[in-house]
């Protein structure tokens, strides 16, 4: 388990550093996002992974890592979005956007640390187009909530959802780390 902290604090830093350079670039012009908007930047990187899974060759010099790193990046923006609210104006500093990130996903993590202990760390064992699969699988369930004005009635909420889209990702990019 202690290696599986350790790789995800790897994957993580450099999500963070994407996140950080980013916010050095175009400020937290993301706050203003609605969540269906966030969820579709979301949808729209899996699909293009699966494509690049499916296809091999790409037009665009890009690989699935970047696409992953973008899928933690957003769904980490959808739980601070849950938390702060959607503006109209831009109302938190790139500090305080940094550190309502690190909080978002240090809960993330403790959630995967809880389900890794309970699951036996399955992930191990699957393969990057099924954790592709998964992320894509949790997408449509927040479509469907969303389209539901967010009402359910056995369902764990978007909340759960994004925070499981950041783990599938972390453990796709500790795979193809490895060369998997």
């Amino acid at each position: 388990m202690s290696q599986t902290a350790i790789q995800y604090d790897r994957v993580i830093q450099k999500c963070r550093s994407l996140f950080t350079s980013k916010l050095s670039d175009y400020g937290c012009a993301w706050r203003i996002l609605r969540l269906p908007s966030l969820t579709d930047q979301i949808f729209i990187k899996a699909q293009r992974i699966r494509q690049m899974q499916e296809q091999k060759n790409c037009k665009i010099d890009e690989d699935d890592v970047s696409e992953f790193i973008g899928i933690v990046n957003y769904a980490c923006i959808s739980l601070i979005q849950i938390e702060l609210g959607v503006v109209q104006q831009l109302d938190i500093s790139q500090e305080e956007a940094i550190e309502v990130y690190d909080s978002k996903i240090k809960e993330t993590k403790e959630l995967m640390e809880a389900k890794n202990h309970d699951y036996g760390e399955a992930w191990r064992s699957m393969r990057v187009s099924s954790l592709t699969d998964l992320i894509l699988q949790k997408i449509l369930r927040v479509k469907e909530i969303e389209n539901n004005n967010g009402l359910t009635n056995v369902s764990e909420g978007v909340t759960a959802n994004y925070q499981d889209m950041i783990n599938y990702a972390v453990f796709a990019l500790i795979h193809l780390s490895q060369g998997e």
